[in-house]
C-alpha cells in the first residue's frame, strides 16, 4: 500500500493520480470484500489490544470532497471496533467561541489519549482549504499554517501519537453521481446542502489547495495517503491495510494484571 504515500517533500498531482485505480489488486470486488472482513477482525483485535495496553495513542485523519466517502469509510472500516475505545470528533464551521481562540484550539481538545483511537471527520486542514478557497482570510495567514501544523503534529508525534492522514480521491464525475443520489434518496436527502453545489463549482481550487496539503504536510511522523476512493471496496481495503499495518508494527502486548493472581480459584 506504500504505492499510496506521499513521500514527505513530495510535490503531488492529483490529475495524475485515477481515483478509479485499485493498484494490484486482481481479485476484483468479491475476493477484495473476503479480503476486507478478515483486515476486519485484525482490526478489532488490535484496537482492543491498544485499549488494553493503554500506551499509544492513535489519530486517523480523513479529508475529502464533499461526497468524497468520510461518513461510509467510518462506518465500514470501523464497524467491529468497540466504541469504548473509539472516538469520531467532526469539525464544521467554528462557533464564536472557538473563533475567539487560535484555530487549532478545538483540534487539541479532541486528540487521543493513551489507549484510544480518535477519527477525526475533517479536521484542521479545513484552516488551510475553506478558509483559502473562500478567501476568508488573506494567503499571508494561511500560508503560515503548513508549518504551525507541521509543528503540531509533530509534538503530538513526540508524545507517542501516532498519525495517519488519508486523503480520499474522487473524480468530479462520481461526484455528481453520489450528490444526485442523496438528492433521490428520501433517506439521504438530508446530507444534500445547496452549498455543496456552489462548493463543486469550486472544484479546481480545491484541487489546488488540496495538492498543497499533501505536499507541504505529509512527513515520517504524520505520513498522508491519497486513497483511490471512486470504488468504495477498494477503498476500504486499503484503508484498512493500512491501519492493521501501523497497528502491528507498534508491537504492543497485553499487560500483566497489577494483582497478585497466583492461587486464585473462582468458586
Amino acid at each position: 500500500m506504500k504505492q499510496y504515500l506521499v513521500k514527505p517533500g513530495a510535490k503531488v498531482k492529483l490529475s495524475k493520480i485515477d481515483p478509479a485505480d485499485t493498484g494490484d489488486f486482481k481479485g476484483g470486488k468479491e475476493a477484495a470484500l473476503a479480503e476486507f472482513e478478515k483486515l476486519n477482525g485484525k482490526l478489532e483485535a488490535l484496537q482492543e489490544l491498544l485499549f488494553a495496553e493503554h500506551k499509544h495513542k492513535v489519530l486517523i485523519v480523513l479529508q475529502a470532497m464533499d461526497a468524497g466517502g468520510k461518513d461510509g469509510t467510518i462506518r465500514r472500516v470501523f464497524d467491529s471496533v468497540n466504541p469504548a475505545g473509539v472516538r469520531v470528533a467532526s469539525f464544521k464551521a467554528p462557533t464564536a467561541e472557538e473563533l475567539d481562540h487560535d484555530y487549532l484550539w478545538r483540534i487539541h481538545k479532541q486528540v487521543p489519549g493513551k489507549g484510544e483511537m480518535v477519527i477525526f471527520n475533517r479536521s484542521h486542514y479545513e484552516d488551510v482549504l475553506v478558509v483559502r478557497v473562500h478567501n476568508y482570510v488573506p494567503p499571508e495567514v494561511w500560508e503560515k499554517r503548513f508549518d504551525q501544523i507541521n509543528e503540531f503534529e509533530r509534538m503530538l508525534a513526540e508524545s507517542g501519537t501516532t498519525i495517519l492522514k488519508f486523503y480520499l480521491h474522487i473524480d468530479k464525475d462520481e461526484q455528481k453521481e453520489r450528490l444526485q443520489a442523496r438528492l433521490d434518496d428520501p433517506t439521504k436527502r438530508w446530507k444534500f446542502r445547496l452549498g455543496d453545489l456552489d462548493e463543486r463549482k469550486r472544484w479546481d481550487d480545491y484541487m489546488e489547495a488540496f495538492e498543497d496539503v499533501l505536499s507541504k504536510t505529509s512527513a515520517n511522523y504524520a505520513p498522508w495517503y491519497v486513497i483511490p476512493a471512486n470504488r468504495k471496496w477498494y477503498r476500504d481495503l486499503v484503508i484498512s491495510s493500512i491501519l492493521v499495518e501501523t497497528l502491528e508494527g507498534l508491537k504492543m502486548k497485553y499487560p500483566e494484571s497489577e494483582e497478585n493472581l497466583e492461587g486464585v480459584v473462582i468458586e
